[in-house]
Protein backbone atom coordinates (compact mmCIF):
# COMPACT_ATOMS: atom_id res chain seq x y z
CA UNK A 1 0.00 0.00 0.00
CA UNK A 2 3.09 2.09 0.80
CA UNK A 3 4.68 1.95 -2.55
CA UNK A 4 1.02 2.25 -4.30
CA UNK A 5 0.55 5.84 -2.74
CA UNK A 6 4.01 6.59 -3.08
CA UNK A 7 3.69 6.10 -6.48
CA UNK A 8 0.54 7.70 -7.13
CA UNK A 9 1.97 11.10 -5.69
CA UNK A 10 4.80 10.85 -8.18
CA UNK A 11 2.82 10.12 -10.95
CA UNK A 12 0.86 12.82 -9.86
CA UNK A 13 3.30 15.17 -9.36
CA UNK A 14 3.77 14.76 -13.55
CA UNK A 15 0.71 14.89 -14.50
CA UNK A 16 -1.50 17.65 -12.19
CA UNK A 17 -3.83 18.73 -12.11
CA UNK A 18 -5.24 16.10 -14.07
CA UNK A 19 -5.55 12.22 -12.25
CA UNK A 20 -2.36 10.29 -13.03
CA UNK A 21 -4.41 7.40 -14.08
CA UNK A 22 -2.26 4.76 -15.40
CA UNK A 23 0.49 6.73 -15.29
CA UNK A 24 0.99 5.46 -11.42
CA UNK A 25 1.09 1.52 -12.70
CA UNK A 26 3.96 2.60 -15.12
CA UNK A 27 5.65 4.56 -11.71
CA UNK A 28 4.75 1.75 -9.56
CA UNK A 29 6.72 -0.88 -12.11
CA UNK A 30 9.76 1.50 -12.56
CA UNK A 31 9.76 2.10 -8.51
CA UNK A 32 9.53 -1.33 -7.55
CA UNK A 33 11.62 -3.14 -9.89
CA UNK A 34 14.47 -1.00 -9.93
CA UNK A 35 14.49 -0.62 -6.19
CA UNK A 36 14.15 -4.53 -5.57
CA UNK A 37 16.97 -4.74 -8.14
CA UNK A 38 19.25 -2.26 -6.66
CA UNK A 39 18.59 -2.39 -2.84
CA UNK A 40 16.39 -5.75 -2.18
CA UNK A 41 13.37 -4.13 -1.12
CA UNK A 42 11.04 -1.10 -1.60
CA UNK A 43 10.49 2.02 -0.16
CA UNK A 44 7.45 0.27 1.26
CA UNK A 45 9.28 -2.79 2.74
CA UNK A 46 11.92 -0.49 3.76
CA UNK A 47 9.26 1.36 5.64
CA UNK A 48 8.01 -1.68 7.39
CA UNK A 49 10.59 -3.30 8.20
CA UNK A 50 10.38 -6.09 5.40
CA UNK A 51 13.03 -7.13 2.03
CA UNK A 52 12.54 -9.40 -0.49
CA UNK A 53 15.14 -13.09 -0.13
CA UNK A 54 16.35 -14.15 -2.57
CA UNK A 55 16.67 -18.37 -3.47
CA UNK A 56 20.15 -18.01 -2.73
CA UNK A 57 21.02 -16.28 0.34
CA UNK A 58 23.33 -13.78 0.22
CA UNK A 59 23.03 -13.43 -3.67
CA UNK A 60 21.77 -10.23 -5.36
CA UNK A 61 18.32 -10.33 -6.70
CA UNK A 62 18.45 -11.28 -10.89
CA UNK A 63 16.93 -8.29 -13.20
CA UNK A 64 14.58 -10.79 -14.37
CA UNK A 65 13.28 -11.92 -10.80
CA UNK A 66 12.56 -8.00 -10.09
CA UNK A 67 10.99 -7.42 -13.61
CA UNK A 68 9.07 -10.51 -13.52
CA UNK A 69 7.75 -10.32 -10.17
CA UNK A 70 7.04 -6.35 -10.57
CA UNK A 71 4.68 -6.98 -13.79
CA UNK A 72 2.92 -10.23 -12.17
CA UNK A 73 1.91 -7.91 -8.80
CA UNK A 74 1.31 -4.80 -11.59
CA UNK A 75 -1.60 -7.30 -12.68
CA UNK A 76 -2.89 -7.71 -8.81
CA UNK A 77 -4.27 -11.41 -9.30
CA UNK A 78 -1.04 -13.28 -8.37
CA UNK A 79 -0.85 -11.48 -5.20
CA UNK A 80 -4.73 -12.49 -4.50
CA UNK A 81 -3.37 -16.27 -5.11
CA UNK A 82 -1.80 -17.58 -1.93
CA UNK A 83 -0.08 -20.61 -1.12
CA UNK A 84 -0.10 -22.25 2.81
CA UNK A 85 2.71 -19.67 3.18
CA UNK A 86 0.77 -16.24 2.60
CA UNK A 87 3.32 -16.20 -0.77
CA UNK A 88 1.74 -14.99 -3.99
CA UNK A 89 2.02 -16.50 -7.63
CA UNK A 90 4.18 -13.65 -8.40
CA UNK A 91 6.51 -14.67 -5.39
CA UNK A 92 6.18 -18.68 -6.10
CA UNK A 93 7.12 -18.28 -10.06
CA UNK A 94 10.22 -16.14 -9.30
CA UNK A 95 11.26 -17.97 -6.38
CA UNK A 96 11.32 -15.15 -3.74
CA UNK A 97 9.57 -14.56 -0.12
CA UNK A 98 8.99 -11.12 1.37
CA UNK A 99 10.38 -11.76 4.92
CA UNK A 100 11.66 -9.34 8.22
CA UNK A 101 14.69 -7.11 6.99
Amino acid sequence: MVDALLSAAVAWAFTAPEPPGNVSLLVFFVLTAVSLMALGQTPGHRLMGLRLAHPTPGARLAPWRAVVRTALLVLLVPALITDGDGRGLHDRLTRTAVVRA
